[in-house]
């Protein structure tokens, strides 16, 4: 991906390097799986991400951020600015004002409007503060433990699915599947939840279309970066891989072929009318 030289977003906190920023879950191990498998590239319902906890503590650098760190911080205010260019035209054109999200960067916890991260929860989108979260050891994870290709566009693409569920959050579409989940059984509530995440990875594929129109900036292998990741988290894939078999009734986030089918639909098309059905 072809990202040096574009504008850097001004709208990102980056609060790696700082300790008290929230609080790590003690035990490690399968807390840490069972974070990472309901947080991969979902922005999902952050209850399940978050503990409601006060930690009392202030932010203080640690440690100061190495110069691949730095390099990756540059590289995701491209990208949160290119889509801020995207979404802030799809809004104009029809009629409404964008409003970007915050992106926030951590390690090892952070404090969120939505409460404290566990540690190594991974991106998550918070509607009541409107800031995206990344722990970007979670790309590590999903390399090393669910088997996906590496390479910038995969973070961008995991960056664009939880912009998908800003774009939800402003138009109201989350809040009106979160209304009907209550009033569902848990079955039908995880219907719902596929819908929504299905419905981001699309958002996430009507980014990249329109990303690539204004910038010319993807090279050979870059969507099927993206489309790795979005196999690697697959409620099928993962289920598979940590427990041995699949129950259709518990996805929450739709298949592998479903997240792939659905972000390249919308790479493709670049209609976002093809996604809404996703949600009705």
């Amino acid at each position: 991906m072809k990202w040096f030289g574009h504008r850097e977003s001004g709208n990102m906190e980056d609060r790696r390097g700082m300790s008290g920023g929230g609080k790590a879950v003690a035990g490690g191990g399968i807390l840490a799986v069972i974070a990472i498998i309901y947080s991969l590239l979902t922005g999902g319902d952050p209850s399940q991400l978050l503990q409601q906890v006060d930690t009392g503590t202030a932010q203080e650098q640690t440690r100061p951020l190495t110069s691949d760190e730095q390099e990756l911080g540059k590289f995701m205010r491209v990208v949160l600015a290119d889509t801020e260019e995207v979404w802030g035209k799809l809004f104009e054109e029809q009629g409404m004002t964008y409003e970007p999200p915050t992106l926030v960067l951590f390690n090892d916890g952070v404090s969120t409007g939505c409460g404290d991260a566990m540690s190594a929860a991974g991106p998550f989108y918070c509607p009541e503060d409107r800031k995206v979260y990344m722990d970007m050891v979670f790309f590590t994870e999903l390399q090393s433990r669910f088997g996906a290709k590496g390479g910038d566009f995969a973070i961008a693409y995991v960056l664009a699915h939880e912009i998908g569920h800003h774009v939800q959050n402003l138009l109201g579409t989350s809040g009106r599947i979160h209304d009907l989940q209550q009033q569902t059984s848990e079955s039908g509530a995880n219907r719902l939840s596929v819908g929504l995440e299905l419905q981001a990875d699309f958002y996430a594929g009507i980014w990249a279309h329109y990303s690539e129109q204004r910038n010319k900036w993807l090279e050979a292998g870059d969507i099927e970066e993206a489309l790795s990741a979005a196999n690697a988290v697959g409620d099928d894939a993962l289920q598979k891989r940590l427990q041995g078999h699949v129950v259709p009734d518990s996805f929450t986030h739709g298949t592998s072929a479903q997240r792939m089918m659905w972000f390249r639909k919308g790479f493709e098309g670049g209609d976002l009318q093809d996604g809404a059905a996703l949600t009705e």
